[in-house]
């Protein structure tokens, strides 16, 4: 009896039968015997499954947080790795630069290469799109992380902050991932993987903090166009974000300092989840707005306190997460 796991499914639990999995780089059948074993083949097959061995990801703000998280669970892989911002030079305040990550990904098993971007310039964007195609041929995945905050009311939003955040976060995302498509059309499993909320509607949302909102809500509306847009190509557009507060240099600097620190989980949360999503066809798997946990739960992972920052301290919801 052969299984095909349903349409981005991101499990593996299948007992005493044929195990089938079919995509455009795979066709694995798996014969569970009985139960010693089963544990065991399904770390294989996982392993297997999320091995990104010689493809290249173009990531955006990856000199540092989330971005680098995710560039060193891909390199461990064996991914040729992109590694997309404007840091050269280490601010004390923020740690990181392109080199440093570049340093970490090659020590990991992945290939880096450092590109010096700002993606409010199209011209940059353009350069670092054909710096990447020459070190590495092509472009697989595009990971959309590069972003600005402001929490600020209306009245307290300067208009350099809004018209900033929204450079960044709106039409910085767009530009990349215009200039990246071309390459990923020619990509294997090509996937878009953008940092951004589901969209809740609810005003308590909006309230506060209009500004930022309206940004991360413009690069959620993006990944769902683009999983109708770009489906006849076989490229993948999902968004993923944290169900909890990321210790990140802008939790501690701008948001809570060490005490929302320790309320908070490491990027590695979502690095995991994005190497699980991105595992998935990108035939079948496009057009979610993911939350790391459900994610994480769909592939059997209930237990995620190796994740918090200080294990058995009250973790602290993020944003537009009810």
């Amino acid at each position: 009896m052969k299984i095909q796991i349903p349409k981005c499914t991101l499990g593996f639990g299948i007992l005493d039968v044929d195990f089938f999995w079919d995509s455009e780089f795979l066709i694995w059948n798996l014969f569970f015997w009985n139960l010693e074993f089963v544990f065991p083949t399904l770390v294989l097959l996982i392993i297997y499954l999320m091995s990104f061995k010689g493809k290249t990801v173009f990531i955006t703000g990856a000199s540092r947080g989330i971005g680098e998280a995710i560039a060193l669970r891909l390199a461990k892989d064996g991914a040729n790795i992109v590694v997309v911002a404007k840091s050269v030079k280490e601010d004390p305040r923020l740690g990181g630069t392109i080199y440093a990550t570049v340093e970490k990904v090659n020590a990991a098993g992945g290939k880096g290469v450092a590109v010096q971007c700002d993606i409010r310039d199209e011209d940059q964007v353009i350069a670092a799109v054909q710096q990447a195609v020459t070190v590495f041929g092509g472009i697989d995945i595009l990971i959309n992380n590069a972003s600005a905050i402001t929490l600020s009311n209306t009245e307290e939003t300067e208009m350099k902050r809004f018209d900033l955040i929204h450079d960044i976060n709106v039409r910085g995302t767009y530009v990349v991932t215009k200039h990246c498509v071309p390459f990923l059309k020619k990509g294997n499993n090509p996937h878009i993987l953008t940092l951004s909320p589901p969209i809740d509607l609810n005003p308590q949302w909006m309230e506060p903090y209009v500004a930022y909102t309206i940004s991360k809500y413009n690069m959620s509306m993006m990944t769902l166009g683009w999983s109708l847009e770009f489906k006849k190509y076989g490229i993948a557009a999902n968004s993923l974000w944290p169900v909890t507060t990321i210790a990140t240099a802008a939790v501690k600097n701008l948001l809570g300092g060490d005490w929302l620190m320790n309320r908070s989980r490491t990027p590695e949360i979502l690095s995991d989840c994005a190497a699980l999503i991105l595992a998935q066809s990108s035939k079948e798997c496009t057009g979610h707005l993911f939350l790391d946990e459900d994610v994480l739960k769909t592939a059997g992972i209930t237990d995620l306190d190796h994740y918090a920052v200080k294990p058995g301290e009250t973790l602290q919801k993020d944003l537009y997460v009810s």
